[in-house]
């Protein structure tokens, strides 16, 4: 597609955080940008404040005239759209040129230099990173992030003197399929989206399908306990990451200094001594070695990753540290897979061994909580005391049977409370907690601010 013939560019399901990106690009190459989304949030708000133009029902009237010109209209939509929704059926019923986000990122990481993140989990927290490092390189990036980056705040990064395009390959709805990356890392192939893939293998066969995009003479980094037989790629460099262990890329004398984490680097490239990193957390220690394994694979200096590490604050939503005092900490984290719950509580106790952790949790989607209840429950039985919100549908309907209890019932802990959200805030005034982690992909996020007043 030449984008140069396109003036208008119309997204359904503008809000979301990767529609944001991509709407982002298009507004600051000067294109007239406007779109529909359920519900407003503060990221349409920033949009609208950016001269997006955003309406919040579903009404072909409600579309400005300027887009309903199919000559010279883009029209991008997101999976998570219903086929019925009233303004998709117009532009498909006009013969509109239509586009899932994944054809338009696909299309957009093809004119630069590519780096794909992809992963079940992890792959944000390490685009936004290595979008960091590069960005305060001299190589520099562009970047389509899944999270609003808090040094940037922003989930998009413009340079036009950069050869580079960061992005995040989503596996949902195979979209990541449509990259052809030059430099592509796998963190994860945990179980996930069963909704898409029939089963685990279905998942890790489309991980390898994606690792095989990869551009002849480009670079693989896998997480190294990642068991994947691995497609025959003629003159691809594979390498592997881990925390610690005999990995290209690892950590080694990791220790806590003045709050901080504190490490060294192990590379190809040499090794880097006595990296400060600016989040908490033992899991953000591994994904910063992704995140500068990458990096360093694009030509990002030694010296430049080592002064870009501590200034790194963090992504909204990802182990989020909103209060910190002596009697009360409050974490908010993303956190919607049992491994990311396991990852993210861990990190919390081990930051905080001699603290109470209470943990508020919103499963999301009514299939991934009927296929990981035994997992989920095995996971938040690490908190010291659940509150099990009910489930977010997100794009589902309702499952005969399938409901938050499922999980709350395996979990062995009896210190443990089962709630609508209407409940919540009355059920909080009464407690004490010490640390206070709200966990889960939903709409949990909009308890941030009421949870801060409670507490502050």
């Amino acid at each position: 597609m030449n984008f140069k013939n396109i003036h208008n560019v119309y997204f359904i399901g503008i809000g979301g955080i990767g529609m944001s990106a991509i709407a982002r690009f298009f507004n600051s190459i000067g294109k007239n940008v406007a779109g529909y989304d359920k519900t407003p949030k503060p990221l349409t708000d920033e949009l609208k404040n950016e001269g997006i133009d955003i309406h919040f029902e579903d009404d072909v009237d409600k579309i400005h005239a300027n887009f309903k010109n199919k000559e010279n209209t883009l029209v991008v939509y997101t999976p998570a759209i219903p086929q019925n929704h009233t303004e998709l059926r117009y532009f498909i019923s006009n013969n509109f040129e239509i586009k899932k986000r994944s054809e338009v990122l696909g299309m957009l990481s093809n004119e630069k230099k590519c780096i794909a993140v992809a992963g079940t989990h992890g792959k944000t927290t390490i685009t936004t990173m290595v979008s960091h490092f590069m960005k305060q390189s001299n190589v520099g990036c562009n970047a389509f992030m899944g999270g609003i980056s808090k040094n940037y705040n922003t989930n998009f990064l413009v340079d036009n003197k950069s050869n580079y395009v960061v992005v995040e390959a989503d596996e949902f709805d195979r979209s990541f399929l449509q990259l052809a990356p030059d430099i592509a890392l796998v963190s994860a192939v945990d179980a996930d989206h069963l909704d898409i893939y029939s089963d685990a293998n279905d998942l890790k066969n489309t991980f390898k399908e994606f690792i095989g995009k990869i551009k002849t003479g480009g670079k693989l980094i896998l997480k190294s306990d990642i068991k994947l037989a691995l497609p025959k790629k003629d003159n691809v460099d594979i390498f592997t990451y881990s925390l610690n262990g005999d990995s290209d890329f690892r950590a080694e004398n990791i220790r806590i200094e003045n709050g901080l984490y504190t490490f060294d680097f192990i590379a190809v490239k040499g090794r880097i001594n006595n990296i400060k990193l600016g989040l908490p957390g033992l899991l953000n220690v591994e994904n910063a070695i992704a995140a500068m394994a990458l990096a360093s694979l694009a030509g990002v200096d030694n010296n430049e990753i080592f002064k870009a590490a501590p200034q790194f604050i963090g992504i909204q939503r990802r182990f989020d540290c909103h209060i910190k005092r002596a009697d009360f900490i409050y974490i908010d984290d993303y956190a919607h897979h049992p491994e990311e719950l396991k990852a993210a509580i861990s990190s919390v106790k081990e930051l905080f061994n001699d603290k109470k952790i209470t943990g508020i949790f919103q499963p999301h989607l009514y299939t991934r909580t009927r296929d990981f209840a035994n997992e989920f429950a095995e996971s938040l039985e690490l908190l010291d005391e659940l509150i099990l919100l009910d489930i977010y549908p997100a794009r589902e309907k309702p499952i005969e049977g399938v409901t938050s209890k499922i999980i709350f019932d395996k979990i062995k802990n009896t210190n443990k409370t089962i709630c609508l959200k209407s409940e919540l805030i009355n059920i909080l005034k009464s407690k004490k907690p010490q640390v206070l982690m709200t966990l889960g992909a939903g709409d949990i996020d909009e308890f941030v601010e009421p949870i801060k007043n409670i507490f502050k």
